[in-house]
């Protein structure tokens, strides 16, 4: 064979190494989401059990349950812009290390002091990890088309880790302590960082300049107070309170500040230029809508199923399971809709389908219906998910590739913002529907009416004090006014997507494929990464 035909076979040779290797990378990518997904819910089911052990205070059990979201929706700017800067790798694998570590000492925490201050460093670590998960797919995936079917396997892997979650937490309690549900983190790290290290290629953007330290301050500040006001209302505390209204003044002080910064500074965390873009703001906003109408929607809907209907809290996560298999197939199936449809049509039919999804089960009352409710979780599933990976991936391809990182934080904030603003939005909606309905009970005294009016497991136990005919009555009436309530809420968070649908007519009509001109990314074919280790 002559030289120049070896030449020629070479390139092949890698480049069909290089393919192979992308989809390797997508799995180790999807791992590491897979985690933190799971790590954002498995403590919720674990709490009586942490309460019981470390007895904490109410406000240490709030923050034992709140900080690692709250560390995490504030640190996405900082780590995704910095992983621009420094190499997006470099970040995650320091995140799988912060994850590792975390898990163990919060696996061990002797005091609900410490098991918060795991909490927190595991939320730094999903920082690290998440907006570096989707910006090296980005870099790794230049064809739009491959790049659709990689989100939609991502997409599918967190709805999976929303799901599996309690149903591990519950597993893990029932045969060991509380602890498990953090230790099993440990060893999938263990493998998961050299994996990472010899299989996920290393990138950044191609931007020069100092990163801007004190403008991710801002950004991390800013974002801090702004959840945390918002949970402070989702969490039912008063608009007006000191609690509730210094966070919020704060952040968006901060916020406001930072945006003025990155104006004007010469070399911007964020290029706010972006957000001219009409599929990148569209796609912004059309996530931010479809978690405020539907996240507080979901904890409505599962105190629905075991305060009204009295089922278990295993059997409510086996009633919710088909809204998580139905966005399974939603996300492995979005490149394929993606393509015909376009993201316009696409996202546009998604939010059309959840708001079906939600009138349809404005039909639940005070007895179980479950062909009724099977339905209306499949088809809130997969339109919810069609929804979601549209606009994921629009503002995904939308962003200049070197901006990945900042694009995907930006992205992975309006979710967690959306998310705290419904549970905020929806829970007030809830509350001033449900509560009235109880002034004028007969036979109940007004202070029991009014305690009752504070939740319908309250009103429950309010009840059970009175006994007799009072209490029955009582109870008999606080779930009327619940299901009254989860029907006028299910009409507003409609009315919300139904807005989602009008905003997505502003994406494209048209998805461009083609491969996009990016910064080369080395990734290793297996002959390579073989002789690197013999070598080694």
């Amino acid at each position: 064979m002559s030289g120049t035909t070896t030449a020629a076979v070479r390139p092949r040779r890698r480049a069909a190494g290089a393919g192979a290797s992308r989809w390797v990378v997508l799995v180790v990518l999807c791992v590491s989401l897979l985690l933190v997904a799971v790590d954002a819910t498995v403590l919720h089911v674990a709490v009586p059990a942490v309460t019981q052990d470390l007895k904490p205070g109410a406000l240490e059990l709030l923050w034992i349950v709140d900080v690692y979201p709250l560390a995490c929706a504030s640190l996405l700017i900082l780590f995704g812009t910095l992983g621009d800067r420094i190499g997006r790798r470099r970040v995650l694998l320091l995140g799988y290390g912060l994850f590792g570590v975390a898990s163990a000492v919060a696996a061990f925490a002797p005091t609900a002091e410490t098991l918060i201050l795991a909490r927190a460093v595991l939320g730094v670590g999903g920082a690290m990890i998440m907006p570096a998960t989707l910006s090296i797919l980005r870099q790794v995936f230049p064809d739009r088309r491959e790049r659709a079917l990689a989100i939609g396997i991502w997409s599918a892997v967190a709805a999976v880790g929303a799901a599996v979650g309690p149903l591990l937490g519950g597993f893990l309690l029932e045969h060991f302590w509380w602890g498990a549900v953090f230790l099993v983190n440990i060893p999938l790290m263990l493998v998961s960082l050299p994996v990472g290290r010899i299989l996920l290629p290393e990138s950044r953007g191609g931007r020069s300049g100092p990163w801007d330290v004190v403008g991710a301050l801002m950004a991390a500040g800013g974002l801090f107070g702004a959840v945390l006001g918002v949970k402070q209302l989702g969490g039912g505390g008063a608009p007006l309170s000191p609690s509730t209204v210094l966070p919020l003044l704060a952040g968006a002080a901060l916020l406001l500040l930072f945006v003025r910064r990155q104006r004007r500074h010469p070399h911007p965390l964020v290029d706010l230029g972006m957000f001219r873009r009409p599929s990148f703001s569209t796609s912004v906003g059309c996530i931010v809508l479809a978690m405020l109408a539907l996240v507080g929607l979901e904890l409505i809907a599962a105190q629905y199923l075991q305060l009204v209907l009295g089922l278990s809290p295993l059997q409510t996560g086996l009633r919710l399971l088909p809204l998580t298999v139905a966005a399974m197939a939603a996300g492995l199936a979005g490149a394929r809709m993606l393509r015909r449809f376009g993201p316009r049509r696409m996202v546009c039919v998604g939010f059309l389908l959840t708001a079906a999804a939600v009138l349809t089960l404005t039909a639940m009352g005070g007895t179980d219906n479950a062909p009724l409710l099977l339905g209306g979780f499949v088809l809130l599933g997969f339109g919810l998910e069609t929804t979601l990976f549209g606009a994921y991936e629009s503002m995904l391809s939308e962003a200049p590739a070197d901006q990945a990182g900042g694009a995907a934080a930006i992205g992975e904030t309006s979710y967690q913002l959306g998310a705290g603003i419904g549970i905020a939005l929806l829970g007030t909606v809830m509350n001033a529907a449900y509560a009235p309905h109880l002034r004028s009970v007969p036979g109940v005294p007004r202070h029991a009416s009014d305690a009752a009016g504070h939740s319908l497991g309250e009103a429950y136990a309010v009840a059970g004090r009175l006994g007799g005919s009072a209490g029955a009555a009582l109870r008999r009436a606080a779930r009327d006014s619940f299901v009254h309530g989860l029907h006028v809420t299910l009409l507003v968070s409609a009315g919300l997507l139904l807005l989602g649908a009008v905003m997505a007519l502003r994406l494209p009509r048209v998805m461009q494929c083609g491969t996009e001109q990016v910064a080369a990314v080395e990734l290793p074919a297996p002959r390579e990464v073989a002789e690197s280790r013999v070598t080694a």
